[in-house]
């Protein structure tokens, strides 16, 4: 084999095929990659957690919130096209706090 081939510049490779050799095997190289996708996807999918928060309790916004927001036009509500940014410490209170028409 000549320096240029790509086998001989390739490390990746040739460690697998020395894995392989060393009698490991395929089964052992299936079980680490997907014991690799499985930490990957656990790590990428982050830690997401849910408070629930009783009906009769306003909320503050935290810092650097963004969100779309429901606005009153014509006496209809309609979802705004785009996020915006809404300022620490407003409050968000439920529909029941809200007056009826």
């Amino acid at each position: 084999m000549s320096a240029s081939s790509p086998r001989s510049r390739s490390g990746y490779s040739s460690g697998l095929r020395a894995v392989w050799q060393s009698g490991l095997g395929p089964w052992t190289l299936l079980w680490t990659g997907m014991l690799l996708s499985a930490l990957v996807l656990a790590f990428a999918s982050g830690c997401g957690r849910t408070v629930l928060v009783r009906e009769g309790s306003p909320m503050r916004i935290g810092p650097s919130t963004r969100a779309q927001v429901w606005t009153r036009v014509d006496g209809e509500w309609e979802l705004s096209a785009s996020r915006v940014e809404i300022p620490e410490g407003w409050y968000l209170v439920p529909p029941s706090f809200v007056e009826k028409e």
